[in-house]
C-alpha cells in the first residue's frame, strides 16, 4: 500500500510503471486520475488545496484499507496533491491490483467515491471575479450509499 500527499506533480507514467509490478497473482491493475478542471461561469485561475499534515494521510490510509480487505486487493495507491493547481494539473491518483478486474474496478470506484466525500482535503477556486470555497454536494454524498 502507498498512500502520499503531497505538493509536487507526479510522474502518472512512472507510478503506474511501479504499481503494476504487484506480483504475479495479481491479474488487474485498474487506475484513475483526477484532474483540475476549468469552471463554465469563469475561467478557473488556480485552485488551493489544503489539508492536515498527519491527520489526512491517516484518514487515507484508513480509507484504502477499508478498500483493500473489502475487495481483496493485492495493492492500492494512493496519491492527493495540495498547494496551487492550474487547470489540466493532476490532483490524483487512485490505482487498485487485485487477482480479477471486478474488485479492481469496484475497488477504484470505492476509493474515489469516499476520498471524494470523506478525505480531509478543502479546495478553494480562484477566478478573476474572486475566491470561492469548494461546497460539498449531495450527489457525492449519495454515492456512497452504493457501499
Amino acid at each position: 500500500m502507498h498512500i502520499s500527499v503531497q505538493e509536487a506533480p507526479f510522474d502518472l507514467g512512472a507510478e503506474l510503471t511501479r504499481f503494476s509490478d504487484s506480483g504475479t497473482d495479481i491479474g488487474a491493475v485498474v487506475s484513475f486520475t483526477g484532474l483540475v478542471r476549468d469552471l463554465p461561469e469563469a475561467p478557473l485561475q488556480v485552485m488551493e488545496i489544503e489539508h492536515y499534515p498527519g491527520m489526512t494521510e491517516v484518514a487515507l490510509r484508513k480509507i484504502a484499507e477499508q478498500a483493500q480487505t473489502r475487495f481483496s486487493l493485492g495493492d492500492v495507491l494512493v496519491i492527493h496533491r495540495y498547494g496551487r493547481l492550474a487547470p489540466g494539473d493532476m490532483i490524483m491518483m487512485v490505482a487498485t491490483a487485485a487477482r480479477h478486474r471486478k474488485d479492481a474496478f469496484e475497488a477504484a470506484e470505492f476509493l474515489m467515491d469516499y476520498l471524494k466525500s470523506r478525505a480531509p482535503f478543502w479546495k478553494r477556486e480562484i477566478t478573476a471575479e474572486g475566491a470561492a470555497w469548494v461546497e460539498s454536494r449531495s450527489e457525492d454524498e449519495d454515492a456512497l450509499s452504493r457501499w
